[in-house]
């Protein structure tokens, strides 16, 4: 044994402690990257996706300003199932309860909501559906007809038809999972100014500040009767409330610091999501998200689309001139909307 043996097993031990150490921490390397990439597959598969080009064809509307962004969002109901109690009983097919038209302006700082009305009478244009058959046109449908006969890309083509607002990506919300979504939040908190009475089955709620779950909140963005005048009108106004409520509690939790939590919030979303492809993958929506960061949910404006009550049907909406006019012409220029255009001479009593 060399004078220098009993330094050298030492720094043996040193190297060899020093290797199983890398080691381990390249297999909790590993281990976590195979999570991430398990995680994100799983999240990228939750979405379902719709090629518009391919659906609608060239015949669109032009983009008048590159950087402005159209979005339109719809809320759909299967009218089955679980939402079947919602409705007071089984309903057949599909249909889009809410749809908005955001715009989002060049600089990404503001935007705008404009809700169109589900019985608002539309002139529904040349479609394919989803199996590729042709829906021929029809004059004075139902807005929300237009979904389940002929599906999503339908639908964008019928709102830039009425429009000339070219949509840019478009975002499907399933009420089913929606519910998930709001769980998954932790709930989220409204105020309301007068009670909400509970008629036909919707929610009874006093007047002041409630934390509603998922069901709730379903059921409060579903509210028709029982809350002003019981029309469509009056509901819009209480999704445009929840829409506001529910970004500025997305913007409000610190997901990013919580991963558990901000997968579960992931998982529920996209569960309940089907986008055009230009937002069909994680990533995608991830890149637009932080596009859009700097949108304060507390600063935008929301529109009803200006409508008046049919002469024909006085149960059903149909858009008002010249208001209507003024109102896309402003989103087509990405231009301050003219309180012109908010006029509407059907409202919510």
């Amino acid at each position: 044994m060399t004078a220098d043996t009993p330094e050298t097993k030492p720094r043996s031990r040193g190297r060899r402690a020093l290797r199983i150490g890398l080691l381990v921490l390249a297999l909790l390397v590993l281990g976590t990257a195979g999570a991430g990439w398990w995680a994100y597959h799983r999240l990228d598969s939750n979405l379902a996706s719709v090629d518009l080009d391919a659906a609608i064809g060239d015949n669109r509307p032009p983009k008048v300003v590159p950087g402005a962004r159209n979005i339109l969002v719809i809320g759909s109901d299967s009218r089955a199932g679980a939402n079947a109690e919602l409705d007071h009983g089984q309903v057949s097919g599909a249909r889009s309860d809410t749809a908005m038209l955001v715009h989002i302006p060049e600089g990404r700082a503001r935007a705008t909501a404009v809700s169109i009305p589900r019985d608002t009478l539309v002139t529904r244009p040349e479609c394919k559906d989803a199996d590729g058959a042709t829906v021929r046109s029809a004059n004075r449908v139902m807005f929300n007809s237009v979904y389940s006969l002929a599906g999503p890309a339908c639908v964008v083509k019928t709102v830039e038809q009425m429009s000339g607002v070219r949509v840019d990506h478009f975002v499907e919300v399933d009420f089913a999972g929606f519910k998930g979504l709001v769980d998954a939040l932790g709930g989220v908190t409204v105020t309301l100014d007068k009670p909400m009475s509970g008629a036909k089955g919707s929610l009874k709620l006093d007047a002041g500040t409630h934390r509603l779950n998922g069901e709730q909140s379903l059921r409060f963005v579903r509210t028709r009767y029982g809350y002003g005048d019981g029309s469509d009108l009056g509901r819009i106004g209480l999704q445009q409330q929840f829409m506001m409520a529910l970004l500025a509690e997305l913007k409000k939790q610190d997901a990013l610091s919580n991963p558990a939590r901000l997968y579960k919030l992931a998982d529920a979303g996209t569960k309940s999501l089907t986008t055009d492809s230009g937002l069909g993958s994680l990533s995608a929506l991830a890149e637009f998200a932080q596009s859009v960061q700097g949108v304060d949910p507390s600063t935008m404006e929301t529109i009803m689309l200006p409508v008046a009550y049919d002469r024909i049907d006085p149960n059903r909406v149909v858009v008002a001139e010249p208001q209507a006019t003024q109102l896309w012409e402003a989103v087509r220029k990405d231009e301050k909307i003219p309180a012109s255009a908010k006029d509407s001479p059907a409202k919510a009593g």
